[in-house]
């Protein structure tokens, strides 16, 4: 038996909420955890929890759904729902993987459940094999060992790359790295670093110390780093 997949329904419509809880039920593969009615509910919720899928609508009261995206640093994939279409381009900046119209219908709500489960599946098989990153450094590739990597510092289009060894000037952002580095070990705690969460040796409020080295943690990052340190009981 596959493990379910938690998911959320964020809508301020009370037909779509029972449309999609209808249509969850009908997946075994699928768990409805919470449904939420703005944005705010949202954000309390998972702020506490870990959700794999959200229904989002984008046009709700106070905070619309594009806002919530851009809000949350680190929010579950995402399909979202809207009787507007002209929001599509704009969201897939925000890693959404589906984008569902208003009355959805049954085959199409299979065919965006579809193609989270293939996000998924590409999601496992990269985090099995991914031992180590390739970086360009003066003008050679070499592989650095993630087991090696402390944490990683943006330097204007380059990272300085800190290891137990050394440190690396790579021709690369940060966010090129990131998309490197498997999620359940690495995490963007400001917007110039990302961190190894289990070489971390010290965390509070406003910064985490590696090695001797202070680095700063930035305010949207607070909760989830303090999350993840606390369920990996890495400090």
């Amino acid at each position: 038996m596959k493990e379910t997949k938690k998911c959320i329904i964020v809508d301020d419509e009370p037909a779509a909420h029972y449309v999609l809880a209808n249509y969850i039920k009908q997946n075994p593969q699928l768990e409805l955890v919470f449904q939420g009615y703005n944005g705010v509910e949202a954000m309390d919720y998972l702020r506490e929890n870990k959700v794999d899928l959200m229904f989002l609508d984008i046009n709700m009261p106070e905070i619309s759904g594009m806002e919530l995206l851009k809000i949350i640093p680190t929010h579950p994939k995402t399909i979202l729902t809207t009787a507007y279409s002209e929001f599509a381009l704009e969201s897939y900046d925000y890693g959404v993987i589906d984008y569902l119209l208003k009355p959805i219908y049954f085959p199409r709500f299979l065919k965006a459940i579809d193609r989270f489960f293939a996000t998924e599946n590409v999601k496992n098989r990269e985090e099995e094999v991914i031992n180590s990153v390739t970086v360009k450094v003066d003008g050679y590739f070499m592989d650095i060992g993630l087991d090696q990597l402390l944490f990683a510092q943006s330097f204007g289009n380059y990272v300085k790359i800190h290891t137990l060894k050394r440190t690396y000037l790579a021709s690369i952002t940060t966010a090129e790295l990131e998309k490197c580095l498997p999620e359940k070990s690495f995490m963007r705690i400001h917007k110039s670093y990302i961190v190894a969460l289990d070489k971390i040796e010290e965390s509070e409020k406003d910064f985490v110390v590696i090695k001797n080295e202070k680095l700063p943690v930035g305010i949207t990052y607070r909760r989830e780093l303090t999350d993840r340190l606390k369920n990996k009981d890495h400090i």
